[in-house]
């Protein structure tokens, strides 16, 4: 009977622990959408509420509003919440596999789409709302720290693999690859200029295979 009661015990405790991840990520998703399309300071947690289908408070618990901002980012870019080591990723283990320096062009541009298309919008909205808050500004320097450690990590790599272009200094070419890779560039290149995700893709592709690789 006992172990009986301990099994019901841990599915229980089981199902609960997937029901509140269901939940939050439905809350975390509801934000990203809402904080694309009203802004930072616009958003309510009313709003939010409602696209995830829960109440007010259930937003609150996973609140504050900086910290749902910064997990809409993440899940928006990356599809979790923290920090997270691009090579542990799929998309990183699809670079491993990738065998020369035009391969791994190609494959940027294919990744920073994946990357960039969903989290457009709401980074569009962490960095205008950055201007104006100072506890928002320090988090975006810290993430934008962090982009460049990966970066950095990427680019350690392909030099490894010989792919590197030795002619200029590493760290001008992980300050150039952040640059060609953010997400302010799709922003500006597909959502301003009006061009294609093919348009984008390619460029990405053949800015890399020209500015960061080995000729």
């Amino acid at each position: 009977m006992a172990e009986a009661e301990g099994r019901t015990r841990t599915y229980r405790s089981e199902l609960r622990q997937r029901q509140a991840a269901e939940t939050r990520r439905r809350v975390v998703e509801a934000a990203a959408g809402v904080f694309s399309e009203n802004g930072y300071q616009a958003a309510t947690f009313a709003q939010i509420a409602k696209r995830a289908g829960v109440s007010i408070e259930t937003v609150q618990k996973h609140g504050p509003k900086t910290a749902l901002m910064w997990a809409a980012v993440e899940v928006a870019s990356f599809g979790v919440e923290g920090e997270v080591d691009f090579f542990a990723t799929d998309l990183g283990t699809a670079m491993i596999e990738v065998r020369d320096a035009d391969g791994f062009a190609a494959f940027v541009g294919e990744a920073m789409l994946a990357i960039n298309e969903p989290a457009a919008g709401v980074w569009t909205a962490v960095t205008g709302a950055a201007l104006g808050d100072s506890e928002l500004r320090d988090h975006l320097v810290e993430r934008l720290a962090g982009i460049r450690r990966q970066v950095e990590n990427v680019l350690r790599v392909v030099g490894e693999r010989g792919w590197l272009r030795t002619d200029v200094a590493f760290d001008d070419l992980v300050e150039a690859c952040c640059v060609i890779t953010s997400v302010e560039s799709y922003v500006r290149f597909v959502r301003l200029d009006g061009k294609s995700h093919e348009e984008y893709q390619a460029f990405i592709t053949r800015t890399i295979r020209d500015t960061i690789l080995k000729r």
